[in-house]
């Protein structure tokens, strides 16, 4: 199996993630499986010929299953390696192992994978164990667009950070600082002073914290700094936050401050937080909203009708909880081969699925309908989206407007091609 990942492509990404999870869910007799790393543009036949030293070594381990079966995962990525003369600029990533096929011991299977980094693995390795190493991928699976919002008045300020698709290490802040003393004299401008006194404390407290948490991330992209009024202005002017951001701050006008702010300052710096997947997200389910308010509007939803036009042509973008915890659920009749399909949570399953083969066939009336297979929902409406030429968008359930994909549209929506 090949899997390549384009961080940009939410299906390749879903589908990387995938792969990960099924691989590290395998897990061998012994040390019977092989990981193995191989450099960017490294020559194929210098880790073949390590191989062979392998081959040659295993012969040597007592077990007599183990020994064939740490020797048929050698030879099965030896053969998998001849399809290349050297790895690739990000190098290649192969595993091969005996896997227990239903839980058996002595029942296993050679199981052979290799994959295409999305970025360069430096990494000459090959091991062997009873489970595939994978941390080198999982950190390729990790955030790199990470960037740091404060958004501060003189009454309230949150700090928060945006990495990837979610908001994190959110903090809310109170000044207690009253507003500006209205009568005259001593009594004021003595207030006055105080009241400065105070707020350049409250500012000092709220760079604390943002630079604490701002500076455990050295990859920051940069950090936006919002909020009503000149707040914000006096606040990076004076330099409270920490040298090193100098160059990274982008100032936004939001009309809120505090927690309601944040979301008002992602939207409201949308330019700027361009690479976010997170903004990608939240735009399409804003104009999904946007086209399901309008009378004619573009806006599709429901299982049903969303598989109906997909599979007619008329869809244009497909939009997709990441996390359905659905199955789609294929069932034939034995007589005359008819197909029926259903969606199901968990819960259902173990009560429809024996309840729907008990009956008879809706086409020939007999009984004899046998379950088929079982896909997650997510993979299903992939696999449609494909054959029909379809854009697929996995959006993810952590921030706002992916949760109401998810709770008002079903997780399941699009866009319908716009004819002119």
């Amino acid at each position: 199996m090949q899997i390549k990942l384009d961080r940009r492509d939410s299906v390749s990404l879903y589908r990387f993630k995938k792969l990960i999870n099924e691989l590290e869910s395998r897990e061998g007799k012994g040390t019977e499986l092989i990981s193995i790393y191989i450099p960017p543009n490294k020559p194929i036949a210098d880790i073949i010929g390590y191989l062979r030293q392998e081959y040659a070594t295993a012969a040597n381990i007592k077990s007599k299953s183990t020994r064939k079966n740490v020797q048929d995962a050698i030879e099965s990525a030896i053969q998998r390696l001849k399809l290349f003369e050297r790895a690739g600029p990000t190098g290649l990533v192969v595993f091969s192992g005996a896997i227990p096929q239903d839980g058996g011991v002595g029942n296993e299977k050679i199981e052979v994978y290799h994959i295409v980094p999305p970025e360069p693995v430096n990494l000459l390795l090959y091991r062997c164990d009873s489970k595939f190493y994978l941390e080198p991928l999982k950190e390729l699976l990790k955030e790199k667009d990470v960037y740091g919002i404060l958004v501060i008045d003189n009454e309230e300020a949150a700090v928060a950070v945006i990495r990837g698709r979610r908001v994190s290490e959110l903090k809310n802040f109170t000044s207690g600082v009253p507003g500006k003393h209205h009568a005259g004299g001593q009594s004021a401008r003595r207030f006055e002073r105080l009241r400065e006194m105070n707020l350049n404390e409250y500012y000092k407290r709220v760079a604390a914290h943002a630079n604490e948490v701002f500076l455990k991330y050295p990859e920051i992209k940069g950090i936006i700094v919002a909020g009503p009024g000149p707040t914000k202005e006096k606040f990076v002017e004076k330099g409270y936050l920490h040298y090193t951001f100098k160059d990274k701050i982008h100032i936004v006008d939001t009309s809120y401050s505090g927690r309601e702010g944040i979301r008002e300052a992602i939207n409201r710096a949308e330019n700027f937080l361009k690479e976010l997947r997170m903004v990608e997200e939240q735009r399409l389910v804003r104009d999904l909203m946007d086209e399901a308010t309008k009378e004619n509007g573009r806006a599709v939803y429901g299982e049903g009708e969303v598989l109906r036009v997909l599979r007619s042509g008329l869809l244009e973008i497909l939009l997709l909880s990441e996390d359905l915890e659905k199955s789609r659920i294929k069932i034939r009749c034995g007589n005359c081969g008819a197909e029926y399909e259903y969606t199901m949570d968990e819960s259902e399953k173990t009560v429809k699925v024996p309840e729907l083969l008990s009956k008879p066939c809706e086409r020939c009336g007999q009984t004899g309908l046998g379950f088929v297979e079982e896909r997650p929902l997510v993979d299903f409406y992939i696999e449609e989206a494909e054959k029909a030429g379809v854009r697929v968008e996995l959006i993810s359930s952590e921030h706002e407007e992916g949760s109401m994909l998810k709770s008002a549209f079903g997780g399941v929506a699009g866009l319908l091609k716009g004819f002119t």
